[in-house]
């Protein structure tokens, strides 16, 4: 199943302090209280920038490994990430062989973001009505459904568009889903945040792997053929999920018919969106990721006015994600929780600044140190990552996370788009520049309500005004 988005963030691009050394599983809830009166946010329980946690030992990528169920959602993420990859790459050779136009063959790529949001706000009450097992497997089952209908020859080229519109609107579901399910296995503290980390870092691999293991398929298999392979990745996915995950009751009791959670997915939203804190730090993750895609989004136009080769142009694109990849594991293996979240606001106020170097049209060396400069910025993620679930209830998770993932790669969407157009009128190397600077203006201001929403730094009843207006209102 698609799941967080290669950094630019399943992203982000996409734009994880430990309990114990290995945390036994979580005990079964209690049956969920009476939802009626609506969650209401809490503060988080980890102090935020002015004061960060204890010192604890970082319990390591070794420790995350030791837990059997991540193993299964680990491997199930590789296969479903890789096929995913892999099928973007055919279909989009398929269409264009079916129709040999340029912008149908593109509008795969696009539809593969755009309906991010729509499937993640209005569908993202699955994830706390049902137990999270069962989300995770039937959406692996959609998805491989509706890559299966793809096989047949009949599929007009319509069709196709509209099954790959599906299966981006589920990936949000079950991202989301996966990411609160964390949390029950791996705990809150630094095994989540280190999981999460891992996911991540597959995410971005994935770009660098699949696409060239789905250029080597299609010399040897039709379109349809290495699509095929997705298949079998959803349907592995799935089974391991099933057979190696836990079955657990779900995070809060909705009511019957399609209406009813319908207003759950848009009455969480408000709840997540109407909390100043909880608000603050979604755009944190939203906010850079936005910008920092410029460079990606116009690498093909940069590389053709500085002479570059195709080769070049493929270190362009890979080299941010180089650069999240080696800082990712950095912070991760080397910092303790403690220093990952002080260096969350630093790390990400500055992290777009590279990008300004564009302003002197850099050839190739210099431009790949910025690039992998920028993805090593991502890093602050990892420490927001803490934040963000110590500031969600835990009823709220699911819906919390899913659209925390739609929002991410459709902010990316957007941030293409408009670098796109911004390049139709300015050259290429001023947009990217440009990016840089307004991106980094802007995250600065939300650096500061960050800060102005740490515990400690506003009162109970300044924290709870969103949210609790919201409850009212429902």
């Amino acid at each position: 199943m698609e799941t967080d988005s290669p950094a630019p963030a399943d992203t982000p691009r996409t734009p994880p302090a430990p309990a114990a050394p290995v945390p036994a599983p979580l005990p079964e809830r209690a049956a969920p209280r009476d939802p009626s009166p609506g969650p209401t946010l809490r503060e988080p329980a980890v102090p935020g920038p002015d004061a960060p946690p204890p010192t604890t030992p970082s319990a390591g990528y070794g420790a995350v490994f030791a837990v059997p169920e991540f193993r299964a959602v680990f491997a199930a993420h590789l296969l479903s990430l890789l096929g995913v990859v892999v099928s973007e790459l055919a279909l989009t050779v398929l269409v264009y062989d079916l129709t040999g136009s340029p912008l149908l063959s593109a509008l795969t790529f696009a539809l593969g973001l755009l309906p991010y949001m729509i499937g993640g706000t209005l569908f993202a009450g699955v994830a706390d009505r049902y137990p999270a097992r069962r989300v995770l497997v039937v959406c692996d089952l959609l998805c491989a459904a509706c890559v299966a209908v793809m096989l047949v020859p009949a599929t007009p080229v319509a069709g196709l568009l509209a099954l790959r519109c599906l299966v981006a609107a589920i990936a949000p579901v079950f991202t989301g889903t996966r990411m609160a399910a964390l949390t029950d296995i791996l705990g809150e503290g630094d095994l989540y945040v280190l999981g999460r980390s891992l996911l991540r870092i597959v995410s971005q691999s994935a770009m660098l792997i699949g696409f060239g293991a789905g250029g080597v398929l299609l010399t040897v298999l039709s379109p349809r053929g290495a699509i095929t392979v997705t298949v079998v990745t959803f349907l592995c996915s799935a089974a391991l999920l099933r057979f190696g995950t836990r079955d657990r009751p779900a995070r809060s009791v909705g009511g019957d018919g399609g209406g009813t959670l319908l207003k759950e997915s848009l009455s969480g939203a408000r709840l997540v969106l109407g909390d100043r804190r909880v608000r603050a730090l979604m755009l944190l993750f939203w906010l850079p990721a936005m910008f920092v895609v410029a460079p990606e989004a116009l690498a093909a136009p940069y590389a053709d006015a500085i002479g570059a080769s195709p080769a070049a142009l493929g270190l362009l694109l890979c080299a941010m994600a180089v650069g999240h990849i080696g800082a990712e594991l950095f912070v991760g293996s080397a910092l303790s929780p403690r220093n990952r979240s002080r260096i969350v606001l630093p790390v990400a106020a500055v992290g777009l600044l590279p990008l300004l170097v564009y302003v002197v049209r850099p050839g190739l060396p210099l431009a790949l140190a910025a690039l992998a400069l920028a993805g090593a910025g991502a890093a602050y993620v990892i420490g927001l990552d803490q934040w963000f679930v110590d500031a969600v209830p835990q009823e709220l998770r699911g819906r919390a996370m899913t659209l925390l993932t739609a929002g991410l790669m459709t902010v990316q969407g957007i941030g293409m788009a408009l670098a796109g157009l911004a390049a139709e009128f300015f050259p290429v190397h001023q947009v990217v520049a440009g990016s840089g600077i307004i991106g980094t203006v802007l995250t600065l201001l939300l650096v500061a309500e960050v800060r102005r929403t740490a515990p400690g730094r506003m009162s109970d009843t300044e924290g709870r005004d969103g949210a609790d207006r919201h409850v009212t209102s429902r």
